[in-house]
């Protein structure tokens, strides 16, 4: 199914955003008029690539495993020599240079968090070539009572079907860096 846009010649809107600028009650009643007597275009999006429909799928399919404990098919999907950045300024924070580096902290933050760590949802992938952006939602308790129930934009840059680089961005870094301590 193909999304349909309208846009309208870009003078038109030009001319109603000047006229807006310098007097409310005439841009109103210009660019109405203005916009009414101009014929829109429809501009048809192109659909992904497959470069864009293999990052996305292999994106999906390590979401998936993620949420199931898929050791296995995470392993598959990671690259050796991946590149993952973790934000804040936690025990977990920082650079990993190889999937052990990520498996260690993965690890890290489960026994932390008294393997209560989930991925609870995963609310929007968008695609832009061969990286994949993930807003994602992330839910522990610690035994002490500690909480995390936060959001992440993760970006994941994927090649030949595995994830070569994530880049992860935190909706709330000082709720994890109070989370997962030094």
């Amino acid at each position: 199914m193909k999304t349909q846009q309208t846009i309208y010649p870009v003078a038109v809107v030009t001319i109603a955003l000047s006229l807006t600028l310098s007097s409310q009650s005439q841009a109103q009643t210009v660019s109405a008029t203005a916009l009414s007597a101009t014929k829109p275009t429809t501009i048809h999006q192109a659909k992904p690539n497959n470069m864009e429909n293999q990052a996305a799928q292999t994106v999906k399919t390590f979401l998936t495993a993620v949420q199931k404990g898929d050791q296995a098919t995470l392993g598959a999907l990671i690259h050796p020599n991946i590149r993952w950045n973790q934000p804040g300024s936690n025990r977990f924070s920082g650079a990993k240079q190889s999937n052990m580096e990520v498996f260690q902290m993965v690890g890290g933050m489960y026994e932390a968090s008294a393997n209560t760590l989930q991925l609870t949802d995963i609310k929007q992938l968008t695609i832009n070539g061969n990286k994949v952006a993930c807003l994602i939602h992330w839910k522990a308790v610690q035994p002490g009572g500690g909480v995390l129930d936060v959001d992440n934009i993760d970006v994941y840059t994927v090649e030949d079907g595995k994830i070569v680089e994530a880049m992860i961005y935190s909706e709330n870094v000082a709720q994890e860096d109070e989370f997962w301590g030094k």
